[in-house]
């Protein structure tokens, strides 16, 4: 590949290198083979062709007139893919500039390369080709595209495109090839661990400091400078700029971080410092600052080989890096998501010095942009260059530089941990234009004014936005990909939030809807064990546990160990009555009244505290799923006004019509058939009685009822979904054992479907449960997150009880053509609701042990509320 004297590449054969993300532009006279190119290099899906346009918008792909439309619709999808990020290739002669202008003014509105790739073959070629062809332009329309072409060659560069390919004859044509590079700042194969390290500013003493502070081994020269640092688990730094000016040895950093970048110990990204200093080094007109001068001093004192040393590196950092597989992603000044991953000055501009809002603080210092408070993205996005007093989470992200220049301290974050290292700053080297911590009240006892130099109103943690909760969203989950919501949905779950639910702080979670396992096709059962196992058996998962199924209400308990911690890490003291926590239903409404949750939840802790359990875990507070029993605890009002009214009714109507029929029998009239029938209703309505009374107990306040937990779901920085379900189980009954007046233990088998007597041993215990009145029984994976054939399986398929059942489809169930009608129940909306509803049950239990933000744990919560609006036949 050879450079011409026009500036362009002549690939003589050799592969054209392309970015992985660009807008390619192909450019050639009529019948230069554009297209038999594209066809051959390129899919189908990313290639748009001018003339299929033509086609679409006017059934003839040469109908000049419909060349504005068929442009019109080829710049549209090509916005659209590109707003993706995927590669975009137009096939059009685009010999003409104002025609490449718009391609470019394109690729420039994505932040993507616009490259071009020329055929400029022999006029005489392209004339031959034509003739050949049905429907081509005439000939002297050629000879003008191909005039066009050869004048506009010299000036591609200069009209915008980074790299620009020309092939000039047929053998070149045929015998290149495309090789896609990789953009500099694609690092998504890297995954750390990391340690990010803030703004430096000459401050190498306290560099030094925080490097020994996070383990790393600093190798020094024969003067004693640090000249590298290795770190034994191999973990790397990451520096996010600013390295030089204002502290006393802006060489000393320079020599430590090239030292590192040169041996792989750590990767940087560049500073506004850093830009502002190459340019003075390579004698650009700049305004040499106080600063500046400083650092060129020091760099001369070192020698022209360290200079120019120092200026190459600093000239070759990329502005930012997408790292660990998408997941991180590392700017100077930070980065909003629709510039991660992509190649343009605009993108280099905003990660350098970010973005203002156009006005001015009270010194004359630009207002910085908010972009963090509206940050959505899937990224955690870690920044530095307006330094704040403390590194905190905003929204996923987090400023690094906390002013260890100003006399504040040198930060970095532990990656994937989440984990912040600090050393203070030896002192202050330099005065920043605001204090770096806020002034104290005045002696009037009025608020003193933020002065802070981070001068953007940012979002807290803890606030919420209507905009999280609203209209169609889709929510990624790491465990079952995409979840969409509609708007209709999300209204339907704004309305619960809003009326209905608890304090959304202490609203981390909810849980999902459970699926029944497949109906049997006949005989006397709706449901049976047997079904559950061959649906986890398609599925390759073999090792599952039985939990007796408990009849009574789902609660989700969060407790904190005490006020402390219930105001520092949900942002919420106490309740009303003074206890930290809340038991709330599976659509996040208040259980009880405070009194009573005051109550319980004393309880709760005091078994807690007991077992040792807030020491074993590590953790000041406990996320639980749990069963509230008895069943009328919660369900007083629904048994007395559905259950015990249909019963009293059904009976005292058939009564009636059984004393008749006896009086008819008696007069000699044959009755016998419908006495038996009216005899075998009231029977099944005895028995429904009997279904709802078996699980109804006397309480008194709070005295009578229990909690049955059966899953620990979350606690500090830790998530237990992938933990065996005997340990879930082991551990409440630890908590039975304790307060054996407030816990009641959950009844389970191991069952090993490779195993026969395994199964056959589990089905006889589900039919001694239900025989005995239990609700049955809920089969599980051995953990909450497996994942089958076809990725994540259901949590828990629940198997009822033939009476039980009664209580679900009605005291007449059993009958023939009832059982029969009811076998055609669907149950694919209902299991494709679970695993949703799962999915993001997950999700937000990850986010939660993260530490990440309220509106990111909400994003979860109020999808699954959404979801709960579908419509789905309840009694499934």
């Amino acid at each position: 590949m050879t450079e011409t004297e026009d500036g362009t590449t002549d690939t003589g054969g050799v592969e054209l290198d392309l970015p992985e993300l660009a807008l390619v532009v192909l450019i050639g006279a009529s019948g230069s083979g554009k297209s038999t190119f594209a066809a051959r290099h390129f899919s189908p899906t990313q290639v748009l062709s001018s003339d299929r346009c033509r086609a679409m918008v006017a059934d003839d792909p040469g109908d000049q007139d419909a060349t504005a439309d068929a442009f019109d619709v080829l710049h549209y999808i090509a916005g659209k893919r590109l707003a993706a990020g995927r590669v975009t290739v137009v096939d059009a002669t685009n010999v003409r500039a104002h025609a490449r202008q718009s391609l470019i003014r394109l690729a420039r509105e994505h932040d993507v390369l616009p490259v071009a790739v020329v055929l400029d073959l022999p006029e005489g070629v392209c004339l031959r080709r034509n003739a050949e062809r049905v429907g081509a332009p005439d000939p002297g329309v050629v000879r003008s595209q191909h005039r066009e072409l050869r004048r506009s060659l010299k000036g591609l560069r200069k009209e915008g495109f980074r790299r620009v390919h020309v092939l000039r004859q047929e053998s070149e044509v045929d015998s290149a090839t495309p090789r896609w590079t990789r953009l500099f700042n694609n690092r998504r194969a890297d995954t750390g661990p990391f340690d990010v390290i803030g703004d430096v500013h000459g401050c190498r003493a306290e560099l030094e400091a925080l490097l020994d502070k996070l383990g790393y081994r600093l190798r020094r020269d024969e003067a004693g400078r640090a000249v590298d640092a290795e770190h034994p688990a191999g973990r790397r730094a990451i520096l996010l700029g600013d390295l030089v000016d204002r502290g006393p040895d802006s060489a000393g950093v320079l020599r430590l971080a090239m030292g590192m970048a040169e041996s792989g110990n750590a990767l940087a990204v560049i500073g506004n410092h850093e830009h502002k200093l190459v340019r003075a080094l390579n004698g650009r007109k700049v305004r040499v600052s106080e600063e500046l001068r400083e650092t060129l001093d020091q760099l001369a004192e070192q020698g022209e080989g360290f200079r120019r040393r120092a200026r190459d590196f600093c000239d070759g950092l990329t502005a930012h890096y997408v790292l660990d597989g998408g997941d991180l992603v590392v700017a100077h000044a930070g980065l909003p998501e629709r510039y991660h991953g992509r190649a343009s000055g605009r993108v280099r501009a905003f990660a350098m010095y970010g973005d203002t809002t156009g006005e001015t603080d009270e010194r004359g210092l630009p207002v910085r942009y908010p972009w963090a408070k509206d940050y959505r993205g899937r990224a955690m996005v870690l920044y530095g260059h307006t330094p704040v007093p403390e590194a905190e989470w905003v929204n996923n992200t987090m400023c690094l530089d906390t002013g260890c220049v100003f006399g504040g301290e040198l930060t970095a974050l532990r990656y994937p941990e989440r984990e912040t290292v600090s050393v203070p700053a030896e002192r202050t080297y330099s005065e920043p234009a605001h204090p770096l911590r806020p002034a104290p009240q005045d002696e009037r006892g009025g608020e003193a004014r933020e002065n802070s130099p981070e001068r953007t109103p940012r979002r807290e943690p803890g606030t919420l936005d209507l905009g999280d909760v609203t209209g169609r969203r889709v929510v990624r989950t790491r465990h079952h990909g995409r979840v969409t919501i509609g708007a209709e949905q999300s209204a339907a779950a704004l309305e619960v939030l809003s009326r209905f639910a608890v304090d959304p702080r202490v609203l981390p979670y909810l849980p999902p809807t459970m699926a029944p396992c497949g109906t049997v096709p006949e005989g006397q059962l709706l449901e049976h064990p047997e079904r559950a196992f061959a649906d986890y058996r398609r599925q390759g998962v073999r090792e599952l546990v039985c939990q007796e199924k408990h009849m009574g209400s789902r609660a989700v308990v969060l407790l904190c160990r005490d006020a402390r911690t219930a105001r520092e890490r949900f942002g919420t003291a106490t309740d009303p009555v003074g206890t930290p926590g809340t038991v709330y239903t599976r659509t996040g409404r208040a259980f009880f009244d405070a009194a009573t949750s005051n109550t319980l939840l004393t309880g709760l802790r005091g078994a807690v505290e007991r077992i040792g359990l807030w020491d074993e875990l590590d953790t000041d507070w406990l996320l639980l799923d749990t069963e509230l029993l008895p069943w009328n605890a919660k369900a007083a009002g629904l048994i007395g006004d559905h259950y015990a009214a249909t019963a009293t009714a059904a009976e005292s109507s058939l009564a009636g019509a059984l004393h008749s029929l006896r009086e008819a029998g008696r007069r000699g009239l044959d009755v016998a058939e419908l006495e038996n029938r009216f005899g075998a209703k009231h029977t099944d309505v005895e028995r429904f009685r009997s279904a709802y009374r078996e699980h109804c107990h006397p309480i008194s306040g709070t005295e009578g009822m229990r909690f049955a937990p059966f899953q620990l779901l979350a606690s500090e920085g830790r998530t237990y979904h992938g933990t065996d379900h005997e340990w879930h189980l082991t551990t409440a009954d630890r908590l039975a054992e304790a307060d054996p007046t407030l816990f009641r233990v959950t009844r389970r088998r191991s069952v090993d479907l490779d195993d026969a007597e395994s199964v056959a041993a589990a089905t006889r215990w589900w039919e001694e449960l239900t025989a005995e009145g239990g609700e049955g029984m809920v089969v599980k994976p051995r953990t909450a997150a497996s994942r089958g054939r076809d990725g994540l399986v259901q949590p828990g398929v629940k198997v009822r009880g033939r009476e039980y059942l009664r209580l679900v489809y009605g005291p007449e169930y059993t009958e023939p053509d009832n059982l029969e009608r009811l076998r055609k129940r669907s149950l694919g909306r209902k299991r494709s609701l679970a695993l949703r509803e799962h999915g993001l049950g997950l999700e937000a239990l990850d986010r939660l042990a993260e530490g990440e933000p309220l509106w990111r744990l909400h994003e979860c919560v109020s999808a699954v509320l959404a979801l709960e609006s579908d419509p789905v036949d309840p009694r499934l």
